[in-house]
């Protein structure tokens, strides 16, 4: 017997089987904490990174297959963005695992992109709506709900606060919008929602930042709305509080978005905060098992990501956990068909389509409560959908509703046909769903 070479093989062996342990699952985190925008950049960002530290720390990584990352910066520039994403998707043992950009901008421009390099593009809780439809957008999740479904949930809240959906007719519903691609998302379904129930919407668009809103609120004094729906993003956010102050118009029929619906929103507003509503899929606080594991494996061994411990459970920071946590029972869930090793951004792909979370998941992975049961498919690439309202009290959100569910009925058909017409336009094949 040849005890050299067995023992040479025998090196080569351990040697391979030593990397492969030390390999870790690499997670681009393209953020924003400087600029306009960097309040809910570094709350959501320091919340996904607070959460790989927690599954590093408590669990030794996914199955054992630690979690790396790197930061690129991003101002949440989508020009920046894409910098990042070039810089950084094949970075890692198989590449990058996924990307989450926080920035509907961004996403747009990467559509295509994530396709060709087989890496899935999360959007959760934003981005185009239309590739909720998996036939279309292999490589693109918009989980947990989109800003269609969210807006039908909105409209059902201000039903009821009207004392029912037909006593929507008549009614005026100010669209007070983000000049982006963001902010003009909903501006079809909230046309369709309108000839549905008989209200009028009018779209205002604010340029951004949104410092300047006073030709813009004297509109919305001119038409004298019952609601206001507003659709900010940083400091346009807070601006508008005070304008609806100034002009008289009660915060109480205002209703925002969940990136308008954060404490950094409400409290740089002062009491003109007071009484305002925002739509979220999650709430604020930290009364939840997650919590009580962050601070006992993170924090209190300082590898905490927020320099401020106070905004840790603030809406954006929490936002950041859910948005991590999907992404690790995302990549748990493709180690079950391929193993528990590092995997490809392909490989992960199937793992976010065959995705389930129950309530009984939810409950052992500590966020009952904070997040909502998901089911992804083929054709649904959203899972959820359901959604939260909350008021602002000055001091903190109290919740008002429990889940309202959204109106599939109105919204997955629009999901289809827009992208079909985005299928034909680019000459994609629609995949075909068991």
């Amino acid at each position: 017997m040849n005890f050299k070479k067995l023992f040479s093989s025998l090196f080569v062996v351990l040697s391979l089987l030593s990397q492969l342990a030390m390999s870790d699952q690499f997670i681009p985190i393209p953020s924003y904490r400087i600029g306009p925008y960097a309040a809910g950049g570094s709350g959501f960002f320091g919340g996904m990174i607070d959460y790989f530290n927690l599954i590093n720390e408590r669990d030794s990584g996914i199955n054992g297959v630690k979690i790396s990352w790197e930061e690129c910066e991003t101002e949440y520039r989508t020009e920046k963005a894409l910098a990042c994403y070039e810089r950084l998707k094949n970075k890692g043992e198989k590449g990058a695992s996924l990307f989450q950009f926080a920035s509907t901008g961004a996403t747009y421009a990467l559509l295509e992109k994530s396709r060709a390099d087989k890496i899935p593009l999360l959007s959760m809780g934003y981005g185009r709506t239309d590739s909720a439809d998996g036939r279309v957008f292999p490589y693109v999740f918009p989980l947990i709900t989109t800003y269609w479904s969210q807006n039908t949930a909105k409209i059902k809240f201000i039903g009821q606060q009207e004392g029912g959906m037909d006593k929507l007719k008549g009614k005026v519903i100010v669209n007070l919008h983000h000049g982006s691609g963001y902010g003009r998302e909903t501006i079809p379904v909230l046309d369709r929602q309108a000839q549905i129930y008989g209200f009028k919407v009018i779209h205002v668009e604010v340029s951004p930042p949104g410092i300047n809103q006073q030709s813009q609120w004297l509109n919305v004094l001119r038409v004298q709305p019952d609601w206001v729906i507003l659709r900010g993003w940083g400091v346009m956010s807070a601006v508008a509080l005070k304008m609806a102050e100034k002009m008289g118009f009660p915060r109480e029929r205002m209703v925002g978005v969940w990136w308008s619906g954060a404490e950094e929103d409400v409290i740089p507003a002062g009491k003109a905060a007071i009484g305002y509503i925002a739509a979220g899929f999650h709430p604020s606080g930290t009364g939840f098992p997650v919590h009580d594991d962050l601070k006992r494996y993170v924090y209190d061994r300082g590898l905490g990501n927020m320099q401020d411990i106070s905004r840790v459970g603030s809406i954006y920071h929490n936002r950041g956990l859910i948005t991590a946590m999907i992404s690790v029972e995302g990549i748990r869930r493709a180690q079950q068909k391929y193993g528990p090793r590092v995997l490809s951004g392909e490989e992960i792909r199937w793992g976010f389509e065959n995705l389930k979370l129950e309530p009984q998941a939810i409950t052992q992975l500590g966020f009952y409560g904070l997040a909502q049961p998901l089911s992804v498919s083929c054709t649904d690439h959203e899972g959820g959908g359901a959604v939260k309202f909350s008021q602002w009290d000055g001091e903190q959100w109290l919740q008002l509703t429990d889940w309202i569910e959204s109106d599939q009925s109105i919204v997955r058909p629009m999901i289809e046909s827009s992208a079909a017409r985005y299928a034909e336009l680019n000459e994609i094949p629609l995949r075909e769903c068991e």
